[in-house]
């Protein structure tokens, strides 16, 4: 049995019931094999068996009062993963779904996304099990402060910057941090997806959307081509998906499709983003209410995005959305690219189908690291006590995405891969990371 083989078997057995965690390891370890065949000096250093176990876990309830006056318990949670190259940095996750398991896989997955970026950060994750969908903003309120009232414990901006995730957006920031400063009694950089008011960087909302089509379109641009003209399918409909269509279509493109927990819309014309930000962002709506207020749209309940022909799809919903049969229609319809919005949406079947039949596949650490850049960029203006225009963070979120394209395509070349930007994302991220904890010592 070789060494990742042994790793990823010892990694089964002492987390059982964690199978996207076991999913995540697996993908990256498995990428690794020609690492360890030139860096044997990374083996005599159990350098995996130490990435892939945290160097911190902190679980904790969450007690919080109902507006009827009941008292409510959930649980709360941050791993701390990683923090060789930089202070833990990665969102909070506030879903029913939330348990270690998922919290650890974006854990992750977030310290090579992490260094894939050059910024000095870490990597980690947290979250909790509440969901604010159906809360008054007093629940909302006290749940974040509750959460905040332990959570501020463990974190710091030299030691842990948490972020948003699915369910924490700028009301849910804003609660945690104003709970932070009062029990702190100090106003530092401690959180990102602040309000641009008190310490917010321009972009953050629209960061990872865009940085999902800028790294398309350098690989776009290394083929001699661009947007103008193609058709793109994307699922979800929060942040990430809104801001792709916007900037795809700004780009050229024609969005034709956008989804939700409950179904999703076919929009031959393109996808009306003004529309789409009313329902979704100011209203807090369903998807089904854009098909109801747009003549000509179809709406589908269930999934089913991936069965409409596209030359770019982009899944932006959450993970192990599309699935085998998902990859073989999108082959089937001639699709071209797939890249990665969410964390993990693409099974490691469905992946591996797409790249067998020729789909350039850009893995989620590559292609939606666009969020947590300019989180970090928050960071350094923060440290700085600075705030640049959105030209400036947009600038320099471009050149991050296309730094990272040169990254993943760089690595896959030197090791043999070429073209596989899954080994090549893998690779790159985790070289140096792997680099700052051999320089460091056996920590």
């Amino acid at each position: 049995m070789s060494y990742i083989e042994n790793v990823l078997e010892q990694l089964e057995q002492k987390n059982p019931g964690q199978p996207e965690f076991i999913q995540a390891a697996s993908e990256v370890l498995n990428s690794l094999k020609p690492v360890f065949e030139r860096h044997p000096e990374f083996e005599q250093a159990a350098l995996l068996e130490r990435i892939t176990e945290p160097e911190r876990v902190v679980m904790f309830r969450v007690p919080w009062v109902d507006d009827n006056g009941n008292v409510q318990v959930n649980r709360g949670m941050r791993v701390e993963y990683n923090s060789a190259i930089g202070p833990y940095k990665g969102g909070l996750r506030l879903h029913p779904s939330v348990n270690l398991g998922i919290i650890k896989f974006l854990g992750f997955e977030q310290i090579f996304k992490n260094a894939l970026t050059t910024l000095p950060m870490g990597g980690g994750k947290g979250g909790s099990d509440f969901d604010p969908k159906g809360k008054s903003d007093m629940e909302v309120m006290r749940f974040c402060q509750s959460f905040m009232t332990e959570l501020c414990k463990h974190i710091g901006p030299n030691t842990d910057v948490p972020a948003g995730d699915i369910g924490t957006g700028a009301r849910e920031i804003g609660y945690m941090f104003g709970q932070y400063k009062r029990i702190r009694n100090e106003f530092t950089g401690v959180l990102t997806g602040k309000g641009l008011e008190w310490g917010g960087s321009c972009t953050r909302t629209e960061a990872t959307g865009y940085g999902l089509v800028y790294i398309v379109n350098e690989y776009l641009k290394s083929k001699g081509e661009n947007f103008d003209g193609k058709t793109v399918t994307i699922s979800g409909s929060g942040n990430v998906a809104i801001y792709a269509v916007q900037k795809a279509q700004q780009l050229g493109a024609k969005v034709v499709t956008v989804s939700d927990s409950t179904g999703w819309v076919y929009d031959k014309n393109g996808i009306d983003v003004a529309l789409l930000q009313q329902i979704k962002e100011q209203e807090r709506g369903r998807i089904s209410e854009y098909a109801e207020r747009k003549s000509g749209v179809e709406y589908h309940e269930g999934r089913g995005v991936w069965q409409i022909p596209c030359d770019i799809a982009l899944p932006c919903a959450t993970q192990n959305e599309l699935l085998i049969d998902d990859a073989k229609q999108l082959i089937a319809n001639g699709c071209k690219i797939v890249a990665e919005g969410a964390n993990m949406p693409t099974t490691l079947e469905a992946t591996q189908e797409l790249q067998q039949n020729g789909v350039v596949f850009l893995p989620g650490k590559a292609a939606n690291a666009g969020g947590v850049a300019v989180s970090g960029l928050e960071m350094s203006q923060n440290s700085e006590r600075l705030s640049w225009t959105c030209e400036e963070v947009d600038a320099k979120l471009k050149t991050i995405m296309k730094n990272i394209f040169a990254q993943i395509d760089s690595a896959a070349k030197e090791y043999d891969c070429e073209g596989d930007y899954v080994k090549g994302a893998n690779i790159a991220g985790f070289m140096k990371v792997a680099k700052a904890m051999m320089a460091q010592g056996i920590v």
